[in-house]
């Protein structure tokens, strides 16, 4: 059996407007790294394969965690900035807040599946590049860590559950950084085996360190 084990970037600059001011870790994301790669030495853990987008605050988890890993533009994270701009423009949405946001990102990918907004890259192309990398990484028999964003993961878990657009963000709503989730791999199956999972985190000393964004 292989297994894909997934893993969201560390906490990165929440105060941003932008995708280019968001992207790189905050001192608590460095951590939170660091923390992660901890445990997985801690447990044994060893990888046939590394994999992370191109993205700084991929490239700053996977190198706290401390491992060298292979690029790979297909884990980029979709640009939520420009949708949530394009959905603004084109439908007058409000652009999100902390409390509104549960309800923004439904709206965001409706509007942009049915291609009424394209943000950065057309949905289709979000979605089938997300699918081309996961056949490519469900290799029987090989262990595969893959640092990538919530997104990604969102829709990873929508092309192996079937999940529709609603409950694909509902999803992605809770996904804690640098959490931890697992696919395993029958044949060229991959089956979701674990989700969400932050047991670098658990100690009650760590608990400030437990962030979604």
């Amino acid at each position: 059996m292989g297994e894909i084990i997934l893993v969201r970037h560390g906490q990165a600059n929440s105060h941003a407007t932008n995708e280019a001011d968001y992207d790189r870790l905050s001192p608590l994301g460095h951590r939170q790294a660091a923390c992660l790669g901890d445990w997985m030495r801690e447990h044994g853990y060893a990888f046939d394969h590394v994999l992370s987008g191109t993205l700084r605050r991929h490239r700053e988890t996977v190198a706290g965690m401390g491992f060298d890993a292979e690029e790979d533009a297909r884990l980029n994270e979709l640009d939520y900035y420009k949708l949530s701009d394009d959905l603004h423009r084109v439908k007058g949405e409000p652009h999100p807040t902390g409390d509104t946001f549960g309800d923004h990102m439904p709206k965001v990918f409706a509007a942009w599946a049915a291609a009424e907004i394209e943000g950065a890259e057309p949905y289709a192309a979000f979605e089938a590049r997300i699918g081309e990398m996961l056949t490519e990484a469900a290799v029987p028999g090989r262990r595969l860590l893959a640092v990538t964003s919530g997104g990604v993961i969102g829709m990873v878990l929508r092309h192996v559950l079937g999940l529709d657009l609603l409950r694909m963000s509902q999803v992605m709503l809770p996904i804690w950084n640098t959490s931890i989730h697992r696919l395993h791999v029958r044949g060229d199956e991959p089956m979701l085996a674990g989700y969400n999972g932050i047991p670098h985190l658990e100690r009650p000393d760590l608990a400030d360190y437990r962030t979604y964004y």
